[in-house]
């Protein structure tokens, strides 16, 4: 896998999709080069693991790969596309229980923890974001997840969920202020 190379600006995908579907493996690896840094990041924030998130990236573009073919753009962009054969595969990795027996341990903590306290309270805000943002609308869910947890720009979301810029800042806003009315004060800012 070729994650975190240097890619030239995305032109517009149809013709190389069109090419793709008709049989043409150049173009359909012209669209790896374009898409696989967008998908790895999806993935990896959602698994965490640096292996596991290259396995499930290959794994997305070797699906992708199957069913070009039945690709059609019905409004949506390709990236989309790709984004939810990725989200499908990172929910059946977490539905086959194997997760369970991995141990990741190739990233470690951000900062130490300070105490017993601060971990049950880090994990109490967490599960509380964590349960705020799924009683999120699908499309505001994924926006949160590709701005905030991807570090994703306004323009990649956009390509990523087949919608304008406009309509991705909408979505951020209107999820922003949900969640802001929704999730109890943190008591560790007192």
């Amino acid at each position: 896998m070729h994650v975190g190379a240097v890619r030239a600006e995305p032109s517009s995908p149809e013709p190389l999709v069109e090419r793709a579907r008709k049989g043409c493996r150049d173009a359909f690896a012209d669209l790896y080069g374009q898409y696989v840094d967008l998908i790895y990041r999806y993935v990896h924030a959602r698994v965490g693991a640096h292996p596991l998130a290259e396995d499930l990236t290959s794994e997305t573009f070797a699906r992708a790969l199957r069913r070009i073919g039945d690709f059609t753009w019905q409004g949506r962009d390709f990236g989309a596309w790709l984004v939810t054969i990725a989200r499908n595969l990172v929910a059946d990795h977490y539905k086959s229980g194997r997760y369970r027996w991995e141990l990741v341990t190739d990233e470690p903590p951000e900062t130490p923890l300070d105490g017993p306290e601060n971990a049950v309270l880090d994990a109490l805000a967490n599960q509380t974001l964590f349960q705020a943002v799924r009683r999120l609308g699908p499309d505001q869910r994924l926006c949160v997840s590709l701005r905030f947890l991807q570090g994703m720009s306004v323009a990649e979301t956009a390509e990523a969920m087949g919608k304008n810029a406009g309509a991705v800042k909408a979505l951020q806003h209107r999820a922003v202020r949900t969640l802001a009315r929704t999730l109890p004060h943190d008591p560790r800012a007192s």
